[in-house]
């Protein structure tokens, strides 16, 4: 696993993009950025196990390097169903297909298909399940609703929908230290906080975090009933939402 260095010279002191340095460091840098990460693919297989219905599609929308859709496939029992990692990142996709291509296959042959595309321009169809792991941060506020909407409508009933983000809190005293506990996290990590500066400044306006409320309302409006938090460490999270039988 290639060490994530980017933030060490200034050469990281450009805006945050999902280029080939990223995809070559990016494992390493979600286990020691994001706390939970490794919880989250978990759950991701154990969801898959209890609701991906037969004969259906599954959803890695941002997949990055597929992480999510290979945990996914790893929980599905059934048969019939098809996982579509989508992400707009060239050199993300690239290695997305390579690390797909070494996993092999599954024992019902489940398939993923790795594809480039504006997830806002990606139409959910027939889905039983879809992850949305740390990417709807990434996405203009004015169209996060209609994405989450698009979710809700192309799932199935009783399909699910994990979405896992940053978030900020309502309270600015409590949002200065729990900013503060997930940096002390990144140091505990060997990131320096000169590395720590660099990349919060680099994600400045490109990662807009929302609080829990926002998130909740959102999917809400979009149609989900049962909706809940199942893992906050710092300011991450990650809910579940269920649409209704």
């Amino acid at each position: 696993m290639s060490r994530d260095e980017i933030y060490k010279d200034k050469n990281g002191e450009q805006p945050f993009r999902f280029d080939a340095s990223v995809a070559r460091v990016f494992p390493d840098m979600l286990r020691r950025s994001i706390p939970g990460y490794a919880a989250s693919l978990d759950v991701a297989g154990a969801l898959a196990a209890r609701y991906v219905q037969p004969n259906t599609n599954c959803y890695d929308l941002g997949c990055s390097l597929g992480a999510a859709a290979l945990a996914m496939r790893q929980g599905i029992a059934v048969g019939g169903c098809r996982i579509i990692a989508i992400d707009d990142a060239p050199a993300m996709i690239e290695r997305c297909r390579e690390v797909v291509n070494e996993a092999g296959t599954d024992a019902h042959g489940t398939p993923i298909e790795v594809v480039q595309q504006d997830l806002r321009e990606t139409r959910i169809e027939n889905a039983s399940m879809v992850t949305f792991n740390y990417t709807l941060q990434f996405v203009p506020p004015p169209d996060r609703a209609s994405v989450i909407a698009g979710i809700h409508d192309g799932l199935r009933p009783g399909g699910v929908l994990m979405l896992s983000e940053k978030v900020c809190d309502e309270d600015p005293a409590m949002e200065e230290l729990l900013v503060d506990l997930y940096h002390e996290h990144k140091r505990r990590n060997d990131y320096s906080a000169l590395e720590i500066a660099r990349k919060r400044a680099a994600l400045e306006n490109v990662l807009v975090p929302e609080t829990v409320a926002a998130h909740r309302a959102r999917l809400q409006a979009a149609g989900f009933e049962r909706i809940a938090v199942w893992l906050r460490q710092f300011n991450f999270v990650s809910l579940i939402a269920i649409r209704n039988d």
